[in-house]
């Protein structure tokens, strides 16, 4: 039977309603917070094998939780990752499959900030209103709500912060985005509280103009809003060039951080939360405070050894000691994990709390980073946006409730499974009811509640996982061991028992296997005029 996009919003909107977890109580409702993240590769991590840069806090998490050394993140580049975290759904599904920009047209306003130029219009595509995305169905369950780092789901109007249109579908319309912003925003997907850039290429710049706020409990808030960063823009933003954006004193990362700390301070045990944590560093721009933690980087490796020169249309600054910078990033997004734990612990909240940390794809080259000087052993091959497992297999590590400490598992899972999981793990049951459109809506995820819990024996297991990413042309089939790289169509086998690095391809040797793979990713890829990919010949 068919129901309207309007029809599915009503019944969306009556689902939301639904009284929240009948018959548990509110004291033995776990709460979550999903730590992701910013381009950081697999071997980045002290407890994954890291030998140059210290993470004392995230391997004292490991040793104290569980340790995937089979995750994926949803996609190899930021935006659809985050989609397919946010929806349950994989890249051949999900509305959004890459990083279509919303800034780039043309709508520079030179004096928008101080004498600063900036964007009238930030974001990304946006999320399709018409499936439900993870925070709205615990904020119908209950939950209290907060994001805090990139949004990446849809667009600001800092001229129309509170103006919408919708198409005849009832979502975004986006033909409409010089005079509105997004429908598919944290105030209307289901966040309570929300700090961090709206757009992810605002996030280039660690120093930026302004970040942006929802917060109706505290400032009281209707929308999202600006906060201006009123110190910053007294001095020139990065992309003029001009070295007096060193003066420029308020840094994103601590800013954003300290936000979710403040909020994690307005939690209780009385009512669970959901906070999830999406946090900008080790990204590209490799420039922060001259603190202590850069000071010892920089006496471990010398200046000079790699250099950055600037790329200010990309809104990178200029270093003279790349290393030193990306591993003191990678240091002090390890103290920030530590301090939420802290946080938790003097709330009395950390034995009821379970804390996820990631990242949204592989290690990145932007800004003067330099993977292959970190990542030594070589093993995994790729980048971010490549689907070899370079650009998808990400750390992974849980600690909580119910979670056996210092253990190392290798189940596979992506991000599409994770709406699934926590559900299962806050007690939500039949999510899929949130989205009653039948066969014509996806969910792909698969919770690995069971694996979490220890109880690996009762867990079911994907029979295959898929990636896709238009900007490369490539696509990507994880089955069993076996590991399809389509490439513009070209296809390439590899045995990941045997051959991690994806050296060898053996697609001549096994035409049955590349077959059965070619007809499982021609099933689950479905068209998409945003972002097209070759399937594979």
């Amino acid at each position: 039977m068919y129901i309207s996009n309007q029809e599915i919003r009503k019944i969306m909107t009556a689902a939301m309603s639904l009284a929240p977890l009948a018959g548990m109580a509110q004291t033995q409702r776990p709460n979550i917070i999903y730590i992701m993240c910013d381009d950081m590769g697999y071997g980045d991590l002290g407890c994954y094998g890291q030998q140059l840069i210290a993470t004392p806090n995230i391997d004292r998490m490991a040793s104290q939780g569980m340790r995937f050394t089979q995750a994926y993140a949803g996609s190899p580049v930021s935006a659809p990752s985050r989609a397919c975290f946010m929806t349950g759904q994989h890249s051949g599904h999900a509305h959004v499959r890459g990083n279509k920009e919303y800034w780039n047209g043309g709508n520079l306003r030179h004096n928008a900030f101080g004498g600063n130029a900036d964007y009238s219009v930030i974001g990304q595509e946006p999320y399709d209103m018409d499936h439900v995305i993870i925070p709205e169905i615990f904020k119908a369950n209950g939950y209290r709500t907060g994001m805090f780092g990139k949004w990446a789901g849809g667009y600001y109007n800092l001229d129309h912060p509170n103006d919408y249109k919708a198409d005849a579908n009832g979502n975004t319309d986006t033909s409409m985005s010089a005079t509105t912003s997004s429908l598919s925003l944290p105030n209307k997907r289901g966040i309570d509280c929300y700090y961090g850039p709206i757009c992810q290429f605002q996030a280039h710049t660690y120093y930026p103009n302004y970040l942006n706020r929802y917060d109706p409990e505290k400032y009281g808030d209707q929308y999202v809003v600006v906060d201006t960063m009123s110190q910053n823009i007294q001095f020139p933003a990065v992309s003029s060039g001009n070295a007096g954006y060193e003066n420029r004193a308020q840094y994103s990362s601590d800013l954003i951080h300290r936000y979710a700390l403040d909020w994690l301070d307005r939690q209780d045990k009385d009512t669970p939360f959901l906070g999830i944590f999406t946090y900008t560093l080790p990204h590209a721009e490799l420039w922060q405070p001259k603190d202590s933690i850069l000071r010892k980087y920089d006496k471990v490796f010398a200046s000079g050894d790699r250099s950055f020169g600037g790329n200010w249309g990309s809104w990178y600054y200029k270093n003279s000691n790349s290393h030193a910078q990306f591993a003191a990033m990678i240091t002090r997004l390890d103290a920030q994990v530590g301090e939420i734990w802290k946080k938790l612990e003097e709330k009395g909240l950390a034995d009821n709390t379970l804390v996820i940390f990631t990242s949204d794809n592989g290690p990145h080259e932007e800004g003067g980073a330099d993977p292959s000087f970190f990542n030594r052993d070589g093993l995994l091959k790729g980048l971010k946006r490549s689907t070899h497992e370079g650009g998808i297999r990400i750390p992974f590590i849980a600690k909580g409730p119910g979670v056996p400490a210092g253990t190392v598992n290798d189940h596979q899972l992506a991000f599409y499974d994770l709406m699934a999981t926590f559900c299962d793990y806050a007690g939500i049951e039949n999510y899929k009811r949130y989205n009653p459109k039948g066969e014509d809506d996806y969910f792909d995820g698969i919770s690995f509640y069971n694996t979490l819990t220890g109880k690996d024996e009762q867990q079911e297991r994907h029979e295959y996982l898929y990636w896709e990413f238009h900007e490369t042309d490539m696509m990507g089939l994880r089955m069993g061991d076996w590991k399809l790289v389509v490439n513009g169509g070209t296809c390439y086998l590899y045995d990941l028992s045997v051959d991690l690095h994806e050296d060898n391809n053996v697609a001549p040797l096994h035409s049955d296997i590349v077959g059965k793979m070619k007809d499982i990713i021609k099933k689950e890829h479905v068209h998409s005029n945003l972002f097209s990919v070759t399937l594979p010949k």
